[in-house]
């Protein structure tokens, strides 16, 4: 029988740090070669909004799936389903309501860039947003990094505040909000973006030698939450090379620009947690990573939910026929 696993269902069923375990050994697969193919969306102009998903194998999880979802349109929001099936079967194992887990898997996968490529004793991290993607980027981070403090920008002073006050009692460090992208930016180790801002929210200028910075919502080909001048500073690094071709929207910007060369991305994530990549090399590189989100961390995190909701007893059985049933006389 196949599972159907509800949102509120899978909530709480792993820690930040479990999900960085996962991601980054699927993203270990990854460069070892595991199938990822990078986001297909197919953008409706009335109603107004976009159809998209993307799909990994994952040998070594023993899965494989993909997520689908549609934003937009008449209801102006989204809802994002989640195929799990069994690697060696081929079999169903379960169909998730993916909304919950979305942004705690995709700060595992900002998680992972910032394990791989921010200085070791990074604890002083600024943050332009304020939202749900925010406060899992914010998660992640802290489960790889020792945070002493964290400055959070975003442009509506409630929303700021409000975000710092919550964060500064779940974490360790300190959390300020600031009024200005500089004071954010500015003298930080860590830099995330985690906006819907389709132009760049900081001056590239601002970065001080030695920043990491972590891009995750510039996931179309023409937005661009950095600016071509921070491409060009850095040692650039992505989760999917073929989204180079589809929604790299930073690369794409800067490369039309002018501000780099085609050649300048340094390795796809996967290729830096095996080695075949270096990852930082001083303390003074600037580094990027591009994480417009792939079906790697979303198997890798999918599977992790499954195997604990199996085990919790949750999810309400479906039966979905095979094709052999549905079709007994082919």
């Amino acid at each position: 029988m196949t599972l159907f696993l509800q949102s509120e269902e899978l909530a709480q069923l792993a820690t930040p740090t479990e999900y960085v375990d996962v991601v980054r050994e699927g993203y270990r697969q990854r460069g070892e070669g595991a199938q990822a193919e990078p986001r297909t969306r197919l953008n409706n102009a009335d109603p107004p909004g976009f159809l998209t998903g993307y799909l990994a194998v994952l040998p070594d999880t023993g899965a494989m799936g993909g997520y689908t979802y549609a934003a937009g349109f008449g209801q102006q929001d989204a809802q994002f389903v989640l195929p799990l099936f069994e690697y060696d079967s081929g079999e169903l194992l379960a169909i998730l309501d993916g909304a919950s887990m979305n942004p705690w898997k995709t700060g595992a996968a900002g998680a992972v860039g910032i394990d791989e490529l921010a200085r070791d004793d990074a604890t002083e991290l600024g943050i332009i947003g304020s939202g749900t993607q925010a406060r899992g980027q914010l998660h992640g981070a802290a489960a790889v990094r020792d945070l002493d403090s964290v400055r959070v920008f975003s442009p509506t002073t409630e929303n700021r505040e409000t975000f710092a006050a919550e964060m500064d009692e779940e974490l360790d460090a300190t959390v300020d909000a600031v009024d200005t992208t500089e004071q954010a930016v500015s003298d930080v180790d860590i830099l995330v973006t985690a906006t819907t801002s389709p132009k760049p929210v900081f001056d590239g200028d601002d970065l001080s030698p030695g920043t990491h910075v972590t891009a995750m919502g510039s996931y179309h080909p023409t937005n661009h939450e950095v600016d071509p001048t921070t491409v060009a500073r850095s040692k650039y690094v992505l989760d999917l090379a073929g989204r180079i071709d589809t929604d790299a929207g930073a690369y794409r910007t800067a490369l039309e620009d002018g501000a780099i060369e085609k050649g300048h991305i340094h390795a796809e994530l996967g290729e830096v947690v095996v080695g075949d990549a270096a990852g930082r090399e001083s303390d003074e590189e600037i580094t990027l990573f591009d994480s417009g989100g792939t079906a790697v961390e979303t198997v890798a995190a999918a599977k992790l939910l499954y195997d604990r909701a199996v085990d919790d007893g949750l999810g309400h059985e479906l039966d979905v026929s095979s094709a052999t049933e549905a079709f007994p006389g082919r």
